[in-house]
């Protein structure tokens, strides 16, 4: 299915923002760690999502659960944590593009924003800190993604990590929440008593807004969801859908719920955009200080579209995402993580060389669960395998 926004039927663009909320290409959030100099064509917000999109990190998350796992998924059609952060990508290059904000900054903050996912998707994230957590820690995707390209990456003779501006760095760790300063001194560099610009306000929106319409198409192309169900018990994709049906009257259903989750594609994004230029303009903010230092955070949808999203997400979870046939392998995403975690850490000799040298700086919990977030899918499954032959 085509979900782009190409042939939406927008009512009239946003006004752009006035321009001084928007990130420049030049200031303080494009610093480096370590200095470079200009690039004579690309900006430094450019830079980083070529960085991103070349890093290692990035490539693994072709074979990385979105929704389904290969062992669940009955076609190769289904998301994967890569196709996922390109469809956001889209939605917060073209938003921020028509806000008149930093599109490049918005696009590298999403192509980055799931790099830190484990393998398995939510179940694994959510092994792998109940596995931590028995040492003290915890697992958080943000922040583990914020060691990957500090840290973990390595490309450059100069450093380590993709040294990214601090721009991208405070929107990794802040665009779908706030760390509170006291909890997290190691973060002190990314303004924890303020709001994150709105290019990256944008993404946790476009988030939310990519995977609403995406785990529609692939719950219903799985068999999971049944359309006459969908329909009658979702009523943001049953009005799209009578609107299909009126337009094209003699099409098979499948496309006319391909049409529907276009619409309602369309329908989000606009909505945030109009919402977002909206509440800027009725505060009157006219400079990025204003932004950050808001009440809240401005990037939303309005109330009504809000509603509309939260129940078709409150459906998805009843019958997509809790469905028997997702919880089997939420379950066996669990076992595999418990238990391959308590192995490695049990005896640390069976981690790669490279993995050993990390523990005396980091300890052995916090490497094996670095080790494992690092799998895809298909890898530690093998790891699995090899485990149980070996017992």
């Amino acid at each position: 299915m085509d979900q782009t926004m190409d042939d939406a039927n927008y009512s009239t663009p946003p006004q752009p923002l006035p321009s001084g909320i928007a990130v420049p290409d030049a200031g303080a959030l494009t610093a480096r760690v370590y200095p470079e100099p200009a690039h004579p064509y690309r900006s430094p917000f450019v830079r980083d999502a070529g960085r991103i999109l070349h890093a290692k990190a990035f490539r693994r998350l072709a074979g990385k659960t979105q929704v389904f796992t290969r062992r669940a998924a009955e076609s190769d059609h289904s998301r994967s944590r890569l196709t996922h952060t390109l469809e956001v990508a889209e939605i917060a290059r073209i938003a921020a593009a028509a806000l008149g904000l930093n599109a490049a900054l918005a696009e590298a903050l999403a192509l980055v924003h799931d790099i830190g996912h484990p393998p398995f998707g939510h179940a694994g994230e959510k092994a792998l800190n109940a596995a931590l957590a028995v040492h003290g820690l915890g697992f958080d995707h943000n922040l583990h993604a914020l060691r990957i390209v500090t840290s973990f990456e390595e490309r450059y003779a100069g450093f380590r990590g993709l040294n990214l501006t601090l721009g991208v760095r405070e929107g990794i760790v802040k665009h779908s929440r706030d760390y509170a300063a006291q909890a997290h001194p190691e973060l002190a560099a990314y303004f924890l008593d303020q709001f994150p610009p709105l290019e990256a306000q944008l993404i946790d929106l476009a988030d939310e807004i990519a995977y609403l319409t995406a785990d529609f198409e692939d719950g219903l192309g799985a068999g999971i969801l049944n359309l006459g169900h969908v329909r009658d018990a979702v009523p943001f994709f049953a009005g799209f859908y009578a609107e299909a049906e009126r337009k094209y009257p003699v099409a098979e259903p499948r496309l006319l719920a391909n049409e529907t989750l276009k619409q309602m594609l369309n329908a989000l994004n606009t909505d945030l955009m109009h919402h977002v230029a909206s509440q800027v303009g009725a505060a009157a903010f006219e400079k990025l200080d204003e932004i950050r230092s808001a009440p809240q955070r401005i990037a939303s949808l309005s109330t009504e579209m809000e509603e509309k999203r939260a129940q078709a997400k409150r459906y998805l979870y009843a019958h997509l995402y809790q469905s028997p046939e997702l919880e089997a392998e939420h379950e066996h995403a669990e076992e595999v993580v418990k238990t391959l975690f308590a192995a490695w850490t049990g005896d640390p000799e069976l981690l790669p060389a490279d993995h050993r040298t990390r523990i005396a700086e980091e300890g052995v919990a916090r490497t094996v669960a670095d080790y494992i977030a690092g799998m895809t899918d298909a890898y530690i499954e093998q790891a699995w395998v090899r485990h149980n032959e070996t017992r």
